[in-house]
Protein backbone atom coordinates (compact mmCIF):
# COMPACT_ATOMS: atom_id res chain seq x y z
CA UNK A 1 0.00 0.00 0.00
CA UNK A 2 1.79 3.75 -0.67
CA UNK A 3 1.11 5.50 2.07
CA UNK A 4 2.23 9.57 1.75
CA UNK A 5 2.64 11.42 5.34
CA UNK A 6 5.38 13.59 6.91
CA UNK A 7 7.90 12.54 8.77
CA UNK A 8 9.96 15.02 11.22
CA UNK A 9 9.13 17.64 8.25
CA UNK A 10 10.09 15.12 5.08
CA UNK A 11 7.21 14.00 2.60
CA UNK A 12 7.43 10.34 2.50
CA UNK A 13 5.62 8.51 -0.04
CA UNK A 14 6.56 4.46 0.59
CA UNK A 15 4.52 1.15 -0.50
CA UNK A 16 4.61 -1.00 2.77
CA UNK A 17 2.81 -2.90 4.63
CA UNK A 18 -0.05 -0.63 6.45
CA UNK A 19 0.04 -3.51 9.75
CA UNK A 20 3.67 -2.62 10.30
CA UNK A 21 3.71 -0.46 13.38
CA UNK A 22 4.88 2.77 13.82
CA UNK A 23 7.90 1.94 16.10
CA UNK A 24 8.95 -0.88 13.42
CA UNK A 25 9.00 2.03 10.89
CA UNK A 26 10.91 3.95 12.47
CA UNK A 27 13.86 1.21 13.37
CA UNK A 28 13.40 0.54 9.71
CA UNK A 29 14.46 4.25 9.16
CA UNK A 30 17.59 3.94 11.19
CA UNK A 31 15.68 6.10 13.98
CA UNK A 32 16.69 4.12 16.94
CA UNK A 33 15.05 6.55 19.32
CA UNK A 34 11.69 5.97 20.28
CA UNK A 35 12.47 2.77 21.90
CA UNK A 36 10.51 -0.56 22.23
CA UNK A 37 9.05 -1.55 25.44
CA UNK A 38 6.03 -3.34 26.33
CA UNK A 39 4.75 -2.78 22.62
CA UNK A 40 0.74 -3.07 24.10
CA UNK A 41 0.88 0.89 24.89
CA UNK A 42 1.68 0.76 28.60
CA UNK A 43 5.28 2.44 28.93
CA UNK A 44 5.33 5.59 26.74
CA UNK A 45 8.90 4.77 25.46
CA UNK A 46 7.84 4.80 21.84
CA UNK A 47 6.04 8.06 22.36
CA UNK A 48 6.44 10.38 19.02
CA UNK A 49 3.96 13.40 18.15
CA UNK A 50 1.25 12.87 15.78
CA UNK A 51 -0.23 15.87 14.47
CA UNK A 52 1.20 17.58 16.97
CA UNK A 53 -0.49 15.19 19.80
CA UNK A 54 1.41 12.69 22.24
CA UNK A 55 1.06 9.31 20.31
CA UNK A 56 2.59 5.67 21.62
CA UNK A 57 4.17 4.74 17.95
CA UNK A 58 3.80 0.71 19.02
CA UNK A 59 -0.11 1.55 18.71
CA UNK A 60 0.27 3.51 15.51
CA UNK A 61 -0.39 1.34 12.31
CA UNK A 62 1.77 2.28 8.99
CA UNK A 63 -2.00 2.37 7.43
CA UNK A 64 -3.19 5.03 9.76
CA UNK A 65 -0.87 7.72 8.60
CA UNK A 66 -1.91 8.57 5.22
CA UNK A 67 -1.49 12.35 5.12
CA UNK A 68 -0.57 12.53 9.01
CA UNK A 69 2.85 14.56 10.50
CA UNK A 70 5.03 12.23 12.76
CA UNK A 71 7.54 14.00 14.38
CA UNK A 72 9.74 11.43 16.06
CA UNK A 73 13.05 12.51 18.81
CA UNK A 74 15.42 12.37 15.52
CA UNK A 75 13.39 15.16 14.22
CA UNK A 76 12.99 16.89 17.59
CA UNK A 77 16.79 16.35 18.50
CA UNK A 78 17.76 19.07 16.22
CA UNK A 79 15.54 22.10 17.72
CA UNK A 80 16.20 24.85 19.83
CA UNK A 81 12.69 23.24 21.62
CA UNK A 82 14.42 20.22 22.07
CA UNK A 83 17.36 21.91 23.54
CA UNK A 84 15.87 23.71 26.15
CA UNK A 85 13.96 20.53 27.48
CA UNK A 86 17.02 18.70 27.47
CA UNK A 87 18.93 20.97 29.51
CA UNK A 88 16.14 21.19 31.82
CA UNK A 89 16.19 17.57 32.07
CA UNK A 90 20.19 17.41 32.95
CA UNK A 91 19.81 20.16 35.37
CA UNK A 92 16.82 18.55 37.10
CA UNK A 93 18.69 15.25 37.14
CA UNK A 94 16.01 13.71 35.24
CA UNK A 95 17.91 11.07 33.47
CA UNK A 96 19.32 7.69 34.35
CA UNK A 97 20.08 5.00 32.21
CA UNK A 98 18.00 7.05 30.03
CA UNK A 99 16.00 4.38 27.79
CA UNK A 100 12.61 5.95 28.71
CA UNK A 101 13.90 9.42 28.05
CA UNK A 102 13.28 9.93 24.37
CA UNK A 103 9.53 9.46 25.07
CA UNK A 104 9.71 11.55 27.98
CA UNK A 105 10.80 14.32 26.24
CA UNK A 106 7.96 13.80 23.20
CA UNK A 107 5.39 13.52 25.58
CA UNK A 108 7.33 17.08 27.46
CA UNK A 109 7.01 18.67 24.35
CA UNK A 110 3.28 17.90 23.50
CA UNK A 111 2.41 18.72 27.15
CA UNK A 112 3.90 21.87 26.37
CA UNK A 113 2.65 22.97 23.14
CA UNK A 114 -0.79 22.41 25.38
CA UNK A 115 -0.06 24.20 28.33
CA UNK A 116 3.35 26.10 28.08
CA UNK A 117 2.94 26.96 31.90
CA UNK A 118 1.79 23.52 33.49
CA UNK A 119 1.50 23.15 36.68
CA UNK A 120 1.96 20.06 38.87
CA UNK A 121 -1.23 18.22 38.39
CA UNK A 122 -0.96 19.34 34.47
CA UNK A 123 2.38 17.92 34.08
CA UNK A 124 1.02 14.31 36.00
CA UNK A 125 -1.71 14.38 33.68
CA UNK A 126 0.49 14.78 30.53
CA UNK A 127 2.89 11.85 31.39
CA UNK A 128 0.87 9.16 32.72
CA UNK A 129 1.75 7.20 29.96
CA UNK A 130 5.24 7.25 30.23
CA UNK A 131 6.86 5.09 32.74
CA UNK A 132 10.71 5.29 34.04
CA UNK A 133 12.11 2.79 36.25
CA UNK A 134 15.17 4.43 37.31
CA UNK A 135 15.19 8.02 37.62
CA UNK A 136 12.00 8.40 39.57
CA UNK A 137 9.05 11.19 38.72
CA UNK A 138 9.65 14.19 41.02
CA UNK A 139 13.23 15.26 39.19
CA UNK A 140 10.89 14.36 35.95
CA UNK A 141 8.44 16.41 37.21
CA UNK A 142 10.58 19.18 38.26
CA UNK A 143 12.27 19.10 34.65
CA UNK A 144 9.26 19.47 32.69
CA UNK A 145 8.06 22.53 35.19
CA UNK A 146 11.70 24.21 34.86
CA UNK A 147 10.78 24.30 31.33
CA UNK A 148 7.42 25.82 31.41
CA UNK A 149 9.14 28.22 33.30
CA UNK A 150 11.42 29.31 30.73
CA UNK A 151 10.48 32.23 28.47
CA UNK A 152 9.95 30.76 25.03
CA UNK A 153 6.83 30.35 23.12
CA UNK A 154 6.14 25.97 21.89
CA UNK A 155 5.05 25.57 18.50
CA UNK A 156 5.15 22.77 16.49
CA UNK A 157 6.87 24.52 13.07
CA UNK A 158 8.31 21.17 10.97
Amino acid sequence: MIINFILDGKAIKEDIDPCLRLVDYLKLCNHDGARYGCGEGECGACSVLLNGESALSCLVLMGSLEGKNVLSIEGFKNTNQYKIIEKCFLKANAIQCGYCTPGMVMATFALLLKKPHPTKNEIQVGLSGNLCRCTGYVAIRKAVMMAGEENIQWTLNF
